[in-house]
This record gives C-alpha cells, structure tokens and sequence, in this order.
C-alpha cells in the first residue's frame, strides 16, 4: 500500500475541535520513500490528513488556534505528531543531573569488558558510560580512572562498585580509592544488603549548602528485588552510619546530613540481563519498582525524588520504546556492549556473541558468591562453561573437602577443567589471595571446604579472563556474560551495517537504538489516534554513522 505525500501548495487543513494546521501539501505523490522521510525526520512536526485517496502526509507546517475556515479548502486532519529526538526521551533530570544529551548508559560488565574505551565512546556522544571494575586489581582500577579523567575532562563517566561478600576488604580498598581520586559517580551492583563501603563513598561526599544537602558522591544502583532496593530508597541506616562515624571515616555532619538523603540518585531495575541476575521479567519489574519509589518519597519526602531507569532485555528499539512507554527514566545496555569492537573481550568471543540467539543462554554459578549459589546468566553456544561450573557447585554442596570426592571425579577435574593438580590450583589460589585479600587464607587453611570453594573459584575467574584474551585452547571454558538480548539484537541487525562484529561500534549502536526508538514511538502514537499506516513507512533499520549524525544534528 502506497500513501500520498504533499510538498509546496499551501493547503489549510480544518477540523474544528482540534483548530487549525496550515502545511505545505501539493498534489498527493504515491512514492513511499518520500512519505517515510517525512515520518523519519524527527525534528519536525508531522501532519496526517483524510484524503479520497487515502492519507497524505505533511511536514513543515504551523498549528493556527482559533482560525476560520471560510472561503478555504480544507482537509479533515487525522493525527498530528510533535517533533520528537533522542534527547526528549526518558527524564530530562537525569540528563541534567550528568550533563548528557541523552538518557543512556553503558553497565559496567565486569573484569573491564565495560572498557575505558566504551566509557569514552559514551561521553564523547554525550551519553553515560560504566567502567567494568569488578574483578579487577587496585593498580588496574586506578589506571583506569587516571585514563578516563584524563581524556574526559568534565564529561560523567562512572565507575563499578561492586558487592563483594566473600572480598569485603576489597571492595573497602575500591571504595577508598573512588574517594580518593574524587570518582564522582558510582554504579553499584550485585548487591544484597548495604555495606560499610558503599555507605561510606555515599555520605563522605555530604556538603552542608545554602539551599540543603549538596551531594557530590552520586550513586546509580542496579537492583532487581524490592527488599534491595528499599535500601537504596532509603537514608542509610543509623547503624552503619554509627560504625563509619567512630571509626573517623565520616564526619558528624556528613552522619546528620545522611539522614536527609536516599542512598541512590537513581536506581536501575535490572530484569532479565546477562550477568548477575534474578531473570526477572521487565513488564512487571520496572512498574514494581516505579511504584515503590513513589511510596517511599512520599514516606521520606526527599528534595530530590530517586530516578528510575531500566536494564535488562533492551536491544532493540522496540524494547526500548516499551521502556520509556513505562516511564523509564533512562535506559542501560549490557550484553549488546560486550560485542561491539571496544570491549574489553576477545575477537573471538564478539563473534561467538553476533552468531548468539535468544535461547542460547544459561544460568551458572557466579564466581563471586559462588558459595551462597548466586548464578549469573552466561552464553551456552560454543561453550561448556555453564554445564562445568554446575557440576563444580554440585560438588561444592555435596562434599565437605576435596579429598572426600570420588577418585575418578577428582581426576576428570584436574584432567579437563584444571589441567593441573588440585595441589598446583591451590598455590596459584593462595597467591593470588595473598595479593588481593589475605585475610581469607586463615579460614582456608583450617576448613577444606573454604579451601576447596576458593580452588574451584579458581576455575570460575580465569573462564572470563580466558575469554577476554581468547585464549584458543580454552574455547569451551569461556564463560561470556550474555541474555537473551543479544539474540534479538542480532535479529534486528541482519544484513544491515551493524551485522558484522566489526561494525559494530557502541556509540553507534546506541545513536541507532535510540533514533529508530522514537520512529517505532511515532508509529504508536499514530495508532493511539486511529490512523494505520503500512509497517513499511517505519522500518527501524540501523543506519550509518554519517546518516545518523544527520538525522540527530550531532
């Protein structure tokens, strides 16, 4: 079906409850290129009329209130759509609050696959990005930072910090070296319950102002449990804020003013992502979330009320559409960011992720709550990672020691996931321990289940390092943090310039997302006024980088 598109002849268009729209219309033209640029062009207000012939289309016009219609000829107006950018999306405090152009961000995939590469791609399009901090080392971290605030002046970045129950004094050490070097945004993740580390990076950038509290430490949380993010909606508890104080790590001024703030700026409801996660459906996640900010501010009454974003499942402009629809304030990517060419992972592992469907996925033990039998969603295609690391967590459960597993278990794991003895797995264990966390080498020492959790943690941590170096010999036990997202993602992508791992930029990923979300918005919203058009006027197909920059003025 082809639908009629007007060019110069001034035309009035009348209907009387609505007022007047005055376009530029021409004799109808049944081209519909034509007629989807002009629904393309996202900066310019859309007229829909009744024609005999169907709808004509126009852009270009100005609504006149109040006209008359006497002696003109006039055409019944149908549907009328504002102008509509990336920039009008989701809530114009957050993009206030970091000084960005649009309401997206980059999560911080773990062991730096969130590159410092990424973070910069993000800010220089005025997007926010995530630094991967997790699983790193202090010095890695540091050089990081130092790189970033280097090369990005005053653009936001953020940087992971993540929960880490069994690691508590190194999650305390990142803390301290966020405040040190003056990390002004933090995205916290993975977790339970709040700590002494997070709380402190919180209340330690507290500042008494003429107007109220000044907060220069922001927090953006990513929670997927509402008991979780009832911490986060909340002051910091008075316990905890007792604990810093004696310990000199807050001032007594930073403690009374914590008691007028949320823990969070914003709060990511994290659904169904790849990583840590509960798969918890968006649909229902989001809403949940948005209700509960809303009883605690009015509980609390902070100055600021928390913003609340998505994550989880976005990879497609229509996913991201449904986002915003349900009031989103700004949306994060994950899994689709692992496969664009600044991650922090392999070759190898980018294209094991562009060849990914939705149903190639799997849980698996998640090496930092390994035993609590936390899992985290990992790509199965290509891998036996997940298979692998149940069968060590089975082991883990039904075993008091290493030494009390059947003989022949204990050899098919030194021969096939170790390749080594479980002797030569516990010295590297110790000295890495040694360096990063001493303080768990006692306990190990004296309980052959500490010892034996933290020996098969060894296999959880080098399966990520072995697919970030795409270390050949260790394909299949790659563990690829990866959901369902990105199979649809690739499904958007076919035969388009995005298809290619190689093209696949995350900057540019992003600019199309969002550029082909408002057109698939501009489609609902001709829906919600009874006007129809054919699908092929709204084609969300990824463009390139020259093609978007001038669509978007950017």
């Amino acid at each position: 079906m082809n639908v009629p598109v007007g060019r110069s002849e001034p035309v009035v268009l009348h209907r009387p409850s609505l007022g007047w729209w005055r376009a530029d219309v021409a004799e109808p033209v049944y081209e519909a290129d034509d007629v989807r640029e002009i629904l393309g062009d996202l900066s310019s207000a859309v007229a829909v009329v009744h024609r005999t012939t169907g709808f004509a289309v126009a852009n270009g016009g100005v609504a006149v209130i109040g006209g008359s219609n006497s002696g003109s000829d006039g055409y019944p107006l149908a549907a009328y759509l504002p102008p509509l950018m990336p920039e009008h999306l989701g809530d114009p405090a957050f993009l206030n609050a970091y000084r960005l152009k649009y309401p997206y961000m980059t999560g911080a995939m773990a062991n730096g696959i969130a590159s410092a590469e990424i973070v910069e791609a993000m800010a220089r399009d005025g997007m926010l990005g995530s630094y991967g901090a997790a699983g790193q080392s202090i010095p890695t971290i540091t050089a990081a930072i130092e790189r970033l605030q280097q090369s990005l002046g005053t653009k936001s970045f953020a940087v992971n910090l993540i929960h880490s129950p069994n690691e508590p004094a190194h999650e305390d050490a990142v803390a301290e070296l966020l405040l040190r070097k003056f990390v002004r945004i933090v995205e916290a993740s993975a977790y339970i319950e709040l700590t002494p580390a997070i709380v402190r990076y919180r209340v330690a950038g507290l500042e008494q102002g003429p107007d109220g509290v000044v907060i220069r430490n922001r927090v953006i949380t990513k929670v997927s449990r509402t008991e979780v993010a009832t911490r986060f909606l909340s002051p910091p508890p008075t316990r905890l804020l007792q604990d810093l104080l004696n310990a000199g790590k807050i001032t007594p001024l930073q403690a009374d003013l914590a008691t007028r703030v949320p823990m969070c700026d914003d709060l990511t409801a994290e659904a169904d992502s790849g990583g840590h996660t509960d798969n918890r459906p968006a649909l229902a996640l989001l809403p949940t979330m948005l209700g509960l900010r809303d009883r605690l501010q009015k509980q609390w009454g902070f100055v600021v009320p928390v913003r609340v974003g998505l994550a989880g499942g976005l990879s497609t402009p229509a996913s991201l559409a449904a986002a915003f629809g349900m009031g989103a304030a700004y949306v994060v990517t994950g899994s689709i960011n692992q496969a664009c060419v600044e991650s922090g992972s392999s070759e190898v592992v980018r294209k094991m992720l562009a060849e990914a469907g939705q149903a190639d996925v799997a849980m698996a033990p998640a090496a930092d709550m390994f035993e609590m039998g936390v899992k985290l969603q990992v790509l199965k295609r290509g891998t036996m990672f997940a298979m692998r690391a149940q069968k060590l967590f089975e082991l883990y459960r039904g075993y008091a020691s290493w030494e009390s597993i059947p003989a022949g278990e204990r050899t098919q794991i030194e021969k096939s996931l170790f390749r080594k003895s479980y002797d030569e797995i516990w010295a590297d264990t110790k000295a890495f321990f040694q360096r990063r966390d001493p303080t768990l080498l006692p306990r190990a020492e004296s309980d052959p289940k500490v010892k034996m959790a933290l020996c098969f943690r060894w296999y959880l941590g080098w399966s990520s390092r072995w697919a970030n170096a795409g270390e050949e010999s260790r394909q299949l036990d790659y563990q690829v943090w990866c959901g369902p997202a990105m199979g649809a993602f690739n499904e958007w992508v076919k035969a388009s310039v995005l298809e290619s791992p190689h093209q696949r930029k995350a900057a540019l990923v992003a600019l199309n997302l969002l550029y082909n979300c408002c057109v698939h918005l501009r489609r609902e919203d001709l829906r919600r006024q009874g006007v129809v058009l054919p699908p092929e006027l709204f084609r969300t197909e990824p463009r390139t980088r020259d093609d978007l920059a001038a669509r978007l003025g950017s």
